[in-house]
C-alpha cells in the first residue's frame, strides 16, 4: 500500500511541477486547494527562495491554503484587491476529455470557482486515476447550501440522483465551510450535460454553488507513469 501511495504522490508532483513552470515573474497567481496543490506550493516556494521567480502575489482558494502558503513564505494577497487573476492552479476530482471538472472534495468549491473565473488562464493538475469518460462517473457532486435551506434542499436533489448525503467531518458533525456553509455530496452518476445540471442546481435559493466546473479550465495536466499528457481547451 505505501508504495502504491509514493507513485500517486510522485505522479502528483509531476503534474503540479508543470503547472509552476507556467508562472511568470509578477504574476498575480491563484493557490488550488488540496493534496496536488500542496506540491505546486513547494515547488513555488523553491523557485522564490532561488530567485527564479520573483514579486508573485498568491491569492488562496482556502484558509487550510493561505496556512500552508504562508508557512511557505509565499506573498499571498486578499481576492478583494484583485479583479483579475494571470494564472490560477488547482486539483480537481474528476476530470473528463471536454475539460469538464468535479471539485469540491476538500470543500472549497466556492472560493475556488470565484477565483477561477477571475482568472486570465486555469491550469488542473491531477493524476490519471481522476480521468473518466464522462465526469459523475467515479465522484459525487458537492453542493455547497447555506444551514436554513439544507432539509428542502436535500429534498430536491433527493429526487434528482441516486443518493445525497450530508458531509460529516472525522468526528461525525457536519463539515463546515470557510464560509460557514454545509455540503452534501450528491451522486448523479455519469453527467451527459453537466452545463444543464449545473444551471438547474444554481438556480435554488439555498444552493451557493456547486462542484461542476464547466467551461472553466483551459489546460488539464495529467501525470501517469508513462509521463505527462493534456486535455486543452481549443
Amino acid at each position: 500500500m505505501g508504495g502504491i501511495l509514493n507513485i500517486k504522490d510522485d505522479l502528483k508532483k509531476l503534474a503540479a511541477e508543470t503547472a509552476v513552470a507556467e508562472i511568470k515573474s509578477g504574476m498575480i497567481v491563484g493557490l488550488g486547494t488540496g493534496s496536488t496543490v500542496k506540491f505546486a506550493l513547494e515547488k513555488i516556494s523553491d523557485l522564490l527562495k532561488m530567485g527564479t521567480i520573483k514579486n508573485i502575489i498568491g491569492i488562496p482558494t482556502s484558509l487550510a491554503t493561505e496556512k500552508h502558503a504562508g508557512q511557505l513564505g509565499i506573498p499571498l494577497g486578499k481576492m478583494e484587491d484583485y479583479s483579475r487573476i494571470d494564472l490560477t492552479i488547482d486539483g480537481a476530482d474528476e476530470v473528463d476529455e471536454e475539460l469538464n471538472l468535479i471539485k469540491g472534495g476538500g470543500g472549497a468549491l466556492l472560493r475556488e470557482k470565484i477565483v477561477a473565473q477571475a482568472s486570465k488562464k486555469v491550469l488542473i493538475i491531477v493524476d490519471d486515476t481522476k480521468v473518466s469518460k464522462r465526469i459523475g462517473e467515479k465522484w459525487a457532486v458537492p453542493i455547497e447550501v447555506i444551514k436554513f435551506a439544507l432539509t428542502s434542499e436535500m429534498e430536491f436533489l433527493s429526487k434528482r440522483c441516486t443518493k445525497v448525503d450530508l458531509r460529516l467531518d472525522e468526528k461525525s458533525q457536519p463539515c463546515i465551510t470557510d464560509e460557514g456553509n454545509f455540503i452534501l455530496d450528491a451522486n448523479f452518476g455519469r453527467i451527459e450535460n453537466p452545463g444543464k445540471l449545473s444551471l438547474e442546481l444554481n438556480q435554488r435559493a439555498g444552493i451557493v454553488e456547486n462542484g461542476l466546473f464547466v467551461g472553466i479550465a483551459d489546460k488539464v495536466i495529467i501525470a501517469s507513469e508513462n509521463g505527462i499528457r493534456e486535455f486543452t481547451r481549443l
